[in-house]
């Protein structure tokens, strides 16, 4: 497979193509002649996306750190600004979860989308070519760019599409995510700035930014803040989360799975890949280690406590993610391999196993019109295929051993306990809260007595639906059972940040090894 893809010369324009076919998708959308069709086009935009990324799948280099698939191209030459893109084992992992989700997404909508149906799937094109912008990005001012073009069809998502109170959420979700980009923008102009006086060399180029980090350590700590407030508000980390309830409740179901699967991984990726590489001393001082950590076992805690207690069952998940992402978070700042690579796993499995959650709860509001918990009861008898799903995904939801979530929470806590022994045990407890609010919720929804007339006929999953659901119900079982594939291609990539994070001090420990870039 390698060599095929070397001999149509795959790398030199697979991720430039992943950018730029959804952009053409949305453009032919705008010009569809006959409305109907406009989703099944969508839809095969997103699956062509789907093909082009299972190229890098196959073409990836196992054993080694390096950024694969480079490709550069001069933009403004004057500011130091190249179009460079790359993908080294965990930002892979981001892209094939981003071109997994949204096929998927696009079949969701098929029944719920019944107005602007043109506009809808255009956004959702355009979306993806910004989340993978983010996640290919080598250039701090094309990741900005990325960045803030994924903010804007998200904003119209919500806010057109969404529920009764979508504009606040979408106005809310837009607020806080914009000012944190602002931020983060100051201080990259200022990272830029400082390390080309110091060099002479005026880059955005990550590698030349990340050796030279040093230069900045004088305001290390306010630059750090400004990465740190901006990824923070993206993840969310408590008490920066008070957007993601809002905009999950009544974002269109299409637009949660998006939110939940992919755009929250966004500000863990940054973490990863740019405000621990840029500021390692400062980000693993004992102070903001401390405050980092802190926060993230509130959030785990405190995010299940308040899931179990919602009404809401859109609501009940999108807390479960602040709690979820919480263990990401903990993993990360623990430092060790294992816990680096159980953060990239559970940043895959929540974006699988939320992602068919709210899938679900689209799925029950189309029959029902509701998302109210006790408005459900013993619709296991009518449902039996949805009930079954919805247990099943519920069960990795919760770290069930032979699941998705059991693996990627196992080496988070492994990991963190050595370098973060009582926050480990502290969180520890964030999983049989997990366990109440999950198992208690589909008790009160599947099992018990039937006993609301409206519930009595409702339809079970139809073809479309089992398609959708299928690929996460293939992905929860397949990573739970043989994880080995994705793990093989993260470790080399979490080793060498790891390393460099540990050992800032020494600039030529960069795992960044130059490759050759393609100009085209």
């Amino acid at each position: 497979m390698s060599a095929f893809l070397q001999a149509i010369g795959y790398p030199a324009w697979a991720l430039h193509t992943l950018i730029l076919l959804p952009v053409v998708g949305a453009l032919v959308l705008m010009v569809q002649p006959v409305e109907r069709h406009v989703k099944w086009t969508a839809l095969g935009f997103a699956l062509a996306e789907l093909i082009v990324s299972l190229g890098l799948w196959y073409g990836f280099e196992l054993g080694t750190a390096s950024m694969q698939f480079e490709a550069s191209h001069e933009w403004m030459h004057q500011w130091g600004v190249t179009y460079h893109v790359g993908v080294d084992g965990i930002s892979l992992m981001m892209v094939l979860l981003t071109t997994f989700t949204m096929p998927l997404a696009v079949l969701g909508s098929f029944s719920y989308i019944k107005k602007k149906e043109r506009g809808f799937y255009s956004l959702l094109l355009v979306l993806t070519s910004g989340m993978l912008g983010v996640f290919i990005a080598l250039d701090l001012f094309v990741f900005y760019v990325f960045w803030e073009i994924m903010l804007i069809p998200m904003y119209f998502i919500i806010g057109i599409w969404g529920g009764e109170r979508r504009l606040y959420a979408a106005i809310k979700f837009f607020i806080f995510t914009f000012v944190g980009s602002l931020l983060m923008l100051v201080a990259i102009l200022t990272v830029y700035a400082v390390v080309g006086t110091g060099t002479g060399t005026y880059s955005f180029d990550y590698r030349h930014l990340v050796t030279n980090a040093w230069m900045v350590s004088r305001w290390g700590p306010w630059l750090f803040a400004a990465f740190f407030l901006a990824f923070a508000i993206k993840v969310p980390m408590f008490p920066f989360h008070t957007w993601l309830p809002d905009a999950h409740v009544e974002a269109p179901t299409a637009g949660s799975v998006i939110l939940a699967g992919i755009l929250l991984k966004m500000g863990t990726y940054g973490f990863l890949r740019f405000a621990l590489p840029l500021f390692p001393a400062v980000a693993m001082s004992p102070v903001v280690s401390t405050v980092v950590v802190t926060l993230s076992v509130i959030g785990i805690v405190y995010g299940a406590l308040v899931a179990m207690v919602q009404p809401d069952f859109k609501k009940l998940i999108a807390y479960s993610s602040v709690s979820h992402l919480g263990f990401v978070m903990l993993g990360i700042w623990a430092l060790s391999l294992q816990s680096i690579e159980g953060a990239v796993l559970m940043m895959i499995n929540h974006g699988i196993s939320t992602g068919a959650l709210f899938f679900l709860a689209g799925m029950l509001y189309e029959r029902r019109h509701t998302r109210e918990i006790a408005e459900f009861g013993g619709i296991a008898r009518v449902v039996p295929g949805l009930a079954a799903v919805l247990t099943v995904v519920s069960l990795s939801s919760i770290g069930l051993p032979g699941t998705n979530g059991f693996v990627g929470e196992f080496l988070v806590l492994v990991g963190s306990f050595g370098t973060q022994p009582v926050a480990t045990v502290i969180a520890t407890t964030g999983v049989i809260f997990a366990a109440a609010y999950m198992l208690w919720a589909i008790q009160r929804i599947l099992f018990g007595k039937l006993d609301n007339p409206a519930n009595e006929k409702l339809p079970d999953l139809s073809l479309r639906e089992l398609v959708v659901l299928a690929p996460l119900l293939a992905g929860i079982i397949w990573i739970g059972v043989y994880p080995g594939p994705i793990l093989r291609r993260v470790e080399p990539a979490a080793a060498a940040l790891v390393d460099l994070v540990r050992r800032p001090a020494q600039p030529q420990l960069l795992p960044l090894t130059p490759q050759p870039r393609v100009n085209e």
